[in-house]
């Protein structure tokens, strides 16, 4: 009986170069694991780039799996951000049917989201939304009755949060932050 997969979140910083991406899609497909969500990109250092990676990865492989990533060619740095506080976002454009008459309560239902219109066609618009899985997917269950004939999703992009400073108990992490307040929620 196969082991029950947790979803953990990878951050590796690779050398910007040819075949990088190949050898680490080839890593995940070798073992049987599904990369769910994926996003490259540069980083503040000329010719590195930053790889976050979700995936479904059976229970206790998450270390093997990092330990492996740190092998290969090109592979700077690994860290598994799983159990982390973290900060994470995406973003999707999607093409909405939005005929003249319906427009604007398209426009009101965009706004509560804080998204936005980035293009108006005759019957279409398209929106722009940044946030959370969990915002992305209420927008889209709000926006479906109306009629999405196309979309475009981003990989997740994640960061570790900073560690905050109390005056007088040194570093403390956001959930322990000083006078009772909650950290900062995802929006």
């Amino acid at each position: 009986m196969p082991s029950p997969q947790k979803q953990h979140v990878f951050v590796l910083y690779v050398e910007n170069e040819p075949g990088v991406l190949n050898r680490v899609a080839s890593l995940f497909r070798r073992r049987g694991y599904n990369i769910e969500s994926l996003a490259v990109g540069h980083t503040e250092r000329p010719g590195i780039s930053r790889m976050t990676i979700l995936a479904g990865i059976s229970e206790g492989a998450g270390q093997r799996v990092a330990a492996n990533l740190y092998k290969l060619v090109n592979v700077l740095s690994v860290e598994d951000v799983t159990i982390l506080s973290t900060i994470s976002r995406s973003l999707a454009l999607l093409k909405v049917e939005a005929p003249e008459d319906s427009r604007h309560r398209l426009m009101d239902l965009v706004r509560v989201f804080r998204a936005r219109v980035v293009d108006v066609a005759p019957e279409s618009v398209i929106v722009e939304i940044t946030g959370t899985e969990s915002k992305i997917q209420a927008l889209l269950d709000v926006l479906r009755p109306l009629g999405i004939l196309e979309m475009v999703r981003t990989g997740q992009v994640v960061m570790s949060r900073g560690v905050q400073r109390s005056e007088n108990s040194g570093p403390q992490a956001p959930e322990e932050l000083s006078m009772g307040a909650a950290a900062p929620q995802s929006v």
